[in-house]
Parts: C-alpha cells; sequence; structure tokens
C-alpha cells in the first residue's frame, strides 16, 4: 500500500490540534524574519549614521552649529548620537544661561544625556525580546505538537487488528512535522538574537564614550560664562 509521504501530505493529513501548531509556528518564523531583516538594516543604519555625526563632532566644528543643526534634524534622519549631544547640549546651554556653578551644568547635561540614551536604547532594541521569545518558546510548542500528533495516532491504532510499520509511520510522521517547524522558527531567531545583542552592545558603549568624552568637553567650559557680542571666547568651541 503505497502512501504519499510529502511534507504538504502529511500537513494536510494530520490532526486539527496539530496543523493549528504548524500554522502558528508558521506565522511566527515569517515575523521573525521580517524582524530579523529591519533589525538587520535599520542597526546598519545607526552605525553609519553615529560614525557619521562622530565624524562631525570631532572635526572641529563649532557646537553651536552641531546643536542648531542636530535640532534641525532632531525628526527626521538625525542619529542616535546626535540626539543625546543634543539634549546635552541644550542643557547645558539653559543652565549656562542661568550662571549656575560649573558642576550644576555638567551634572545636569550629564543627566539629560543619560536620561537620552536610556530612550535611545529603547529604540534600538525595540523587537529583539520578540526574537528571545520565537527562540526558546518555538522548540517546546513543536514539541506540543508533535507529543498531540503521536498520541493521537496511537488511539487511531488501538481500533487495528494488526499493526505494522506501514500503520505506524505516517501519523508518527505527520507528528515530528511540528517539531521540524518550531525548529525552523527557532534556528534563526537565536542566531539573530545573539547577533544584534552583540551589534546593540557595541554600540550603547559607543555612545556611552562619546558621554564621557562630550562630558569632558563640557566640563573645560562649564566655568566659561557666556561670551558677550564684543569679547567672545577665544579658547572655546562655543
Amino acid at each position: 500500500m503505497n502512501q504519499d509521504m510529502s511534507i504538504v501530505s502529511l500537513v494536510l493529513q494530520a490532526s486539527v490540534v496539530v496543523q493549528i501548531v504548524m500554522a502558528g509556528l508558521l506565522a511566527v518564523s515569517l515575523a521573525s524574519w521580517t524582524v530579523i531583516f529591519g533589525k538587520l538594516f535599520g542597526l546598519k543604519r545607526v552605525r553609519a549614521r553615529n560614525d557619521g555625526f562622530e565624524r562631525d563632532f570631532w572635526s572641529g566644528r563649532n557646537l553651536n552649529e552641531l546643536h542648531q543643526a542636530a535640532v534641525a534634524r532632531a525628526a527626521g534622519d538625525g542619529a542616535p548620537m546626535e540626539r543625546i549631544f543634543a539634549s546635552g547640549m541644550r542643557e547645558f546651554l539653559k543652565l549656562r544661561e542661568k550662571r549656575l556653578d560649573a558642576a550644576a551644568q555638567l551634572d545636569g547635561a550629564r543627566r539629560a544625556m543619560r536620561a537620552s540614551f536610556q530612550r535611545e536604547l529603547d529604540m534600538i532594541e525595540s523587537h529583539l525580546s520578540f526574537l528571545g521569545s520565537v527562540g526558546s518558546v518555538s522548540p517546546y510548542v513543536g514539541l506540543f505538537g508533535t507529543v498531540w500528533g503521536i498520541m493521537h495516532a496511537f488511539v487511531g491504532l488501538a481500533n487495528l487488528q494488526q499493526v505494522t510499520l506501514a500503520t505506524v509511520a505516517p501519523g508518527i510522521a505527520e507528528a515530528l512535522v511540528a517539531t521540524a517547524l518550531g525548529l525552523f522558527a527557532a534556528i534563526p531567531a537565536v542566531v539573530a538574537y545573539n547577533r544584534f545583542a552583540r551589534d546593540i552592545d557595541r554600540i550603547a558603549i559607543q555612545l556611552e564614550t562619546f558621554i564621557e568624552e562630550f562630558s569632558n568637553i563640557l566640563q573645560r567650559n562649564a566655568s566659561v560664562p557666556p561670551p558677550a557680542p564684543a569679547a567672545p571666547a577665544a579658547a572655546s568651541r562655543f
């Protein structure tokens, strides 16, 4: 007795519960690949923009000009590093105009940059937890479908007088497809999660390093009063 053992046939012949599990795993896999490609291009864009702004920052350009350009691009295609710089610079200038002491100016700017850093990091890490959940849960969902399918197959075999490998194999094969789909959804998600987590850690280190370096620049300028129109401070980048 010849039986069609193709994947499509096994899926169509599976029980309703196993089919629901398979459909869910397939949908999760498609969503996972969508997130993977979106995150891949998104992190590449973030790194390129951060590198571009960092080169511009260390080129010796006036900080006020950089701040004005950053504010203009705040709602557009600005880099996370640029938005952190803008938040710190904005707070520093506000406190500087109030003529607070140097420690208060630096502390306010640093706190503003830290808050902006957390917001940027939350945005960069968006959907990363989804990949982690898919990687950890999908194999168990597939295993559930397999166990249910095997149980359903053996219940059907209980009414048979003679059981051979030919009668057992289709039911078990149908159930094992669920495990295969679970691994198909989980493996790319785990690999992508580890890759993106490492890339995000590098971006976070780059941003934290910039905050410290920019804080050093602000510290050198914190005690400098706002320049008068007739006598600008020559040693300041402002």
